[in-house]
């Protein structure tokens, strides 16, 4: 049955052990009401401890947005292990491309802030990699979780956060529960750094209508699709720009769809410090 008062912010782990210091942190509370996932609340957060796998990941975001229906603009966040070629054990990455090695396609999550964090590319398989070829991370989780997760909210609301649990010199049969939960608190501040930027960009998103929507939706035809991509890209123009009155009567387009990837180019070069 729906909360009176469903959280906003979501976090989705696939394992206990990458859980267990965050449920520890933010003081969560074990839901024993909810039976296939393992889920953790306090007023404002939820954390489903999903399993191993894409099925696994898909299915515990699903179960839960639907649990918890009513929340608008919530924030996804994927926190998790993943594996390198290099990278020392415990470094953190704010993921920049998510790409599945099953069906080769690709997904950038926008990054509309500075992280406090370096972001790196990730590659999602159904099996564990063993070979560390690849220049860009590794997981079994962050394409099943970005795909689904971008069907309950904005894109910019969904961000993977992964940890370097295992490399070159210390391969992925070497990982121990308590490792990975020593790596995952030992990050503990950037996490909560993360998620109060998040949070603030959320507010933003279901703020009321931004001033211009109005005038450009009676000027320009958007299909239903569309003007909900209006509303959060004209937020974002006011969040990042400088000047966000624009002068609409100086540009030249011919419908709504060019609105919109005139607004997608420019906030593309648009730096933004929260």
């Amino acid at each position: 049955m729906p909360r009176q008062h469903p959280p906003r912010l979501f976090i989705y782990s696939a394992l206990p052990c990458e859980a267990k210091p965050l449920v520890a942190h933010f003081k969560l509370k074990k839901d024993t009401t909810v039976q296939p996932f393992a889920v953790y609340l306090n007023s404002d957060l939820c954390l489903t401890v999903t399993g191993l796998g894409k099925s696994a990941m898909a299915a515990g975001i699903a179960y839960t947005q639907a649990l918890f229906a009513g929340s608008e603009s919530p924030v996804l966040l994927n926190i998790g292990i993943a594996g390198h070629q290099h990278h020392a054990l415990g470094a953190l990455f704010l993921i920049d491309k998510i790409t599945d090695l099953d069906s080769q396609k690709s997904h950038y999550p926008p990054l509309v802030f500075t992280p406090h964090c370096p972001t790196a590319a990730i590659e999602t398989a159904s099996r564990p990699q063993l070979s560390y070829h690849s220049e860009a991370l590794c997981d079994m989780e962050a394409s099943a979780f970005y795909e689904t997760a971008v069907r309950f909210t904005s894109g910019e609301l969904v961000q993977c956060l992964k940890v370097i649990s295992d490399n070159a010199l210390s391969p992925a049969e070497n990982i121990q529960p308590k490792q990975v939960e020593a790596l995952i608190a030992a990050q503990l501040a950037t996490i909560e750094m993360l998620l109060s930027k998040l949070s603030a960009l959320a507010k933003l998103i279901s703020a009321p209508e931004p001033a211009q929507f109005d005038a450009l939706t009676r000027r320009y035809h958007f299909t239903v699709s569309e003007q909900g991509q209006l509303k959060n890209q004209l937020s974002r123009w006011e969040l990042l720009s400088d000047s966000p009155e624009l002068a609409w009567n100086q540009l030249q387009f011919h419908k709504g769809k060019d609105v919109l990837v005139w607004l997608d180019r420019h906030i593309s070069q648009l730096e933004f410090y929260l």
